[in-house]
């Protein structure tokens, strides 16, 4: 796979506010400065060419004590193609800011930045990480909910018990990179296709190639590569270009 180049668009923060050259409100009137900006909510969302995101991120500039600081001046940015509603705002109560990311058309994986100014005008920004599915991650997605997700994700919602806490051997979250980024696509195929016992793991993993198809399993597996954390790289790992 082809290595992308990171890409991040620039933001200018003034003591006064912050501006970006594109289509902007007036110059946010900060009254206040902050020692570090951190993530409230909002990262590591896996979503859709050109849709918004599920969550907001939520972001929160703090003092000296760790105390989140009313009227801080933050701006989003990011590659091409992404929009932030708002793109810049000024920190409410809670010291946080809150916007709606919608993601670009290009798959991978995009870095998104929020900035603001310490008391002595050097910039603070904090890097988060989204992930946008190309079509084959998303058949794999909707796979995934279809027949995988009760039992690998621990969390039950209301449309779905899962089944986790049921099984004697806790199966991976796919999400789980540490260990399923050690295995092979073709360890991955097996383990799908002909269940646990096919690499010496739990028979309660059952063999689905018979409810299946080959590329209901390339997807699968697709899907399982784009949202490992920490990310899968074997074949280079891309981020979204400007």
């Amino acid at each position: 796979m082809k290595q992308v180049l990171i890409a991040v668009c620039a933001v200018t923060l003034l003591m006064a506010g912050c501006s970006r050259k594109s289509k902007q409100p007036a110059l946010l009137q900060a009254t206040a400065t902050g020692t570090a900006i951190v993530e409230s909510s909002g990262g590591k969302q896996i979503g859709y060419a050109g849709m918004p995101l599920d969550q907001p991120v939520v972001v929160q500039v703090n003092d000296a004590s760790g105390n989140g600081i009313a009227g801080a001046a933050v701006c989003f940015s990011g590659p091409s193609g992404v929009s932030f509603t708002p793109a810049s705002g000024l920190t409410d109560s809670s010291g946080q800011v809150t916007s709606a990311v919608a993601l670009g058309q290009q798959a991978g994986r995009y870095k998104i930045m929020a900035s603001t100014r310490d008391a002595s005008g050097k910039t603070i920004e904090l890097n988060l990480d989204e992930i946008v599915l190309g079509y084959q991650q998303t058949v794999g997605a909707q796979l995934n909910a279809q027949y995988c997700v009760r039992c690998h994700d621990p969390e039950s919602t209301p449309q779905r018990v899962s089944n986790m806490d049921n099984l004697s051997v806790k199966p991976h979250p796919f999400t789980e990179g540490d260990t399923l980024n050690k295995m092979s696509d073709a360890d991955l195929v097996a383990i799908i296709s002909h269940g646990g016992p096919a690499l010496n793991k739990s028979p309660e993993m059952p063999p689905w190639g018979y409810t299946l198809s080959k590329s209901d399993i390339a997807a699968l597996v697709s899907y399982i590569r784009a949202v490992a954390d920490p990310p899968y790289e074997a074949g280079g790992l891309v981020y979204a270009q400007k």
